[in-house]
């Protein structure tokens, strides 16, 4: 069993920086691909960006290419989101979720393990 502990989130106001970190539990993390993935209210769930378990792979929705890096770092068990120039738009409950595989998804259903979700708002 992994569990997955999001932090980081908050009020920020458009154009400014923000990092989400996720801290997972267990001694596999290494070997799973990790993912970002938000959800705003009344829209589905969308993915964000996702990791393979080396690091080596990425992949970026395009409304937040150019701004959004995420990375691991296996030592801590942990991946981190670094979101700059924020938009309203990208206002939404951010989840970090686990894959009981190296090779990264994009598609929520794919993953094995969620966090309880951290809020982010961009005012602007």
């Amino acid at each position: 069993q992994v569990q997955l502990v999001e932090s980081g989130g908050g009020l920020v106001q458009a154009g400014g920086p923000l990092r989400l970190s996720c801290l997972a539990s267990g001694r596999t993390f290494s070997s799973y691909a990790m993912g970002w993935f938000r959800q705003a209210p009344g829209e589905e769930r969308e993915l964000v960006s996702a990791i393979s378990w080396s690091g080596g792979d990425t992949v970026y929705a395009d409304s937040v290419k150019g701004r959004f890096t995420l990375s691991r770092d296996n030592a801590k068990n942990t991946v981190y989101l670094q979101m700059n120039t924020l938009k309203p738009e990208d206002t939404a409950v951010y989840y970090c979720a686990a894959k009981r595989s190296p090779r990264l998804s994009g598609t929520w259903i794919t993953y094995d393990y969620w966090g309880r979700g951290t809020q982010v708002t961009v005012s602007s």
